[in-house]
């Protein structure tokens, strides 16, 4: 016997009594798959980065989120997760890359640079005062210096619900 209660998304699934299917609506199960199958993109900036490889590591297991494939291409992915000190000299990069990813596009700050510019912000004139600043909306804050693995797990997580929440399919 299948206990409903334990499936994720549940809420989302009503089993028909006497009946062998579930019902659900299409805009649920849409956004459920969009959910469960993020791809990020691989750019890491700083010393944030080390930690985002460590998550994709077999004790962190990022692919059981569905975001284990980190891709290089903007033009294949759905996540951006900026990871470390953004100096000035990427701002354009970023901008470019985010431009450049399909609809709808996500973007992950992790660690206090990508948030706000960490503690280089008020000590150096090559620093960017986060992500926000650069006209990119940021979907999940993650802070920390760095962060752990298991924070940008967790961030995944909240993005996923986020995700799961939207009104309309068109961001």
């Amino acid at each position: 016997m299948v206990v409903i209660e334990k499936i994720p998304g549940a809420e989302l699934i009503r089993k028909v009594p006497g009946g062998g299917f579930f019902l659900t609506t299409s805009e649920s199960f849409l956004k459920w798959g969009k959910a469960s199958s993020l791809w990020p993109m691989t750019f890491g900036l700083a010393c944030c980065a080390i930690e985002m490889i460590a998550t994709g590591a077999p004790r962190f297991d990022i692919d059981r989120f569905g975001a284990g494939v980190f891709r290089a291409s903007p033009r294949q992915c759905d996540v951006m997760v900026v990871a470390g000190t953004i100096c000035v000299k990427m701002n354009d990069c970023i901008r470019r890359l985010y431009a450049q990813m399909p609809e709808p596009k996500y973007v992950i700050a992790l660690g206090n640079c990508a948030i706000s510019g960490g503690i280089f912000y008020y000590d150096t004139y090559s620093v960017t005062k986060g992500t926000e600043s650069l006209g990119i909306k940021v979907d999940v804050f993650i802070p920390g210096c760095p962060p752990r693995p298991e924070n940008l797990l967790f961030g995944l997580m909240k993005l996923q619900e986020k995700i799961r929440r939207e009104k309309d399919a068109a961001r």
